[in-house]
């Protein structure tokens, strides 16, 4: 019998997430490899909920507290194959292209600082990750002056000149 969770993941304060699937032990150095040489001010930690084998929760990062967290965030999911990524002092547009060309990463299911749910499906033994509820429905469509808003905070913020 399958069962839909729906489960809360923690957001620590300046910080964002990213949640991926990826399919190799081998993934957890080669996720810290890709972030630290993307973007080698980053402080993060990550998790990967490995699926076979011992299946443990494999974890790595250069923040304790960061680490701590996504390894609570892999406990709450525990679907195999899942890893998460949190990260301070960077934004994941810093790493996003990094990780998305780690040989094992299947996929990046968000990337946010923003409220995230985990969508899974709990089948007893197994336990799929079907998605990420990523912050909040749209409440409009941007008019003119949100518009300027918009460019004028991308270049404030230096991603535009």
């Amino acid at each position: 019998m399958a069962e839909l969770i729906i489960v809360d993941l923690p957001l620590p304060e300046g910080s964002n997430i990213i949640i991926g699937k990826t399919h190799f032990i081998k993934s957890v150095e080669d996720i810290y490899e890709a972030i630290v040489t993307s973007c080698p001010s980053i402080k993060f930690g990550l998790a990967f909920c490995e699926a076979s084998g011992k299946r443990l929760i494999r974890w790595d990062g250069n923040d304790d507290e960061l680490v701590n967290v996504a390894i609570d965030a892999c406990k709450r999911i525990a679907a195999g194959h899942t890893f998460v990524v949190y990260i301070r002092n960077g934004w994941p547009i810093n790493v996003l292209n990094a990780l998305k060309n780690v040989q094992e990463v299947v996929s990046i299911e968000a990337a946010t600082a923003n409220p995230v749910k985990a969508v899974l499906v709990d089948l007893g033994e197994q336990r799929a990750l079907l998605g990420v509820a990523d912050g909040f429905k749209p409440l409009g469509v941007e008019g003119p002056e949100d518009r300027e808003e918009r460019r004028e905070f991308l270049r404030k913020i230096g991603y535009k000149r």
